[in-house]
């Protein structure tokens, strides 16, 4: 803890044993500089029970076998989604064939490595999910885990890097003029996964919010 960490949590923890409203002491820190969230997270890290001292809630601890059970989900996640998305943009290349491309068995074995791919990391993503959703809704306190919010965060930092780039390249072919019916289904597959890990990890972060 840093020493300015060390400073806001005394004050917070004096201003409650002298009895002050905690209005009053988010409002103080904020006209202090001190960000909101920051004065509503110290404020946070004391229940709000009537006892004669301020009652410190329960803190999240990080531990080995929840480094492990996140970095495989997020692992599962990451290559779900990416063989998902080259399933598809193969199966689209095979729909609409671009007559300079040749279709050498190469390119079914890629087919094939996709779908196995799917088939075992998808249903571990799908489990591990499941097991660590059940452990958050009876310790609510471990959605604070730093490991699981840094992971959160770097995949929403790769979804939205996936969803720029993938306009990016929408536009500059729009603007080159090479807009084909297999580009723009690429594009939409590409933008829609990516969409959908980035719109439920958010909601996922912001519902960690809500339950401080």
């Amino acid at each position: 803890m840093t020493s300015a960490t060390q400073d806001l949590d005394l004050f917070v923890r004096d201003g409650l044993l002298r009895g002050c409203p905690r209005a009053s002491i988010e409002k103080a820190l904020t006209d202090a500089g001190w960000a909101p969230e920051q004065a509503r997270a110290a404020l946070a890290a004391y229940a709000e029970v009537d006892f004669a001292v301020p009652v410190p809630r329960p803190r999240a601890q990080l531990s080995a076998r929840e480094t492990f059970l996140y970095l495989v989900m997020f692992t599962t996640l990451y290559l779900s989604a990416y063989h998902l998305g080259a399933l598809l943009f193969e199966l689209i290349n095979r729909s609409f064939p671009d007559p300079a491309m040749f279709y050498a068995n190469g390119r079914a074995n890629e087919i094939r490595w996709s779908v196995a791919t799917i088939i075992i990391a998808f249903p571990i993503f799908l489990l591990l999910s499941a097991n660590i959703g059940r452990e958050l809704r009876r310790q609510v306190i471990k959605r604070q885990s730093a490991v699981r919010r840094w992971l959160t965060y770097l995949t929403l930092f790769v979804a939205a890097v996936v969803l720029i780039a993938d306009l990016i390249t929408l536009v500059d072919n729009f603007l080159g003029g090479e807009i084909t019916l297999r580009f723009v289904l690429k594009v939409l597959v590409a933008g829609a996964i990516a969409g959908t890990v980035f719109g439920y990890y958010l909601w996922d972060l912001r519902r960690d919010e809500g339950s401080t």
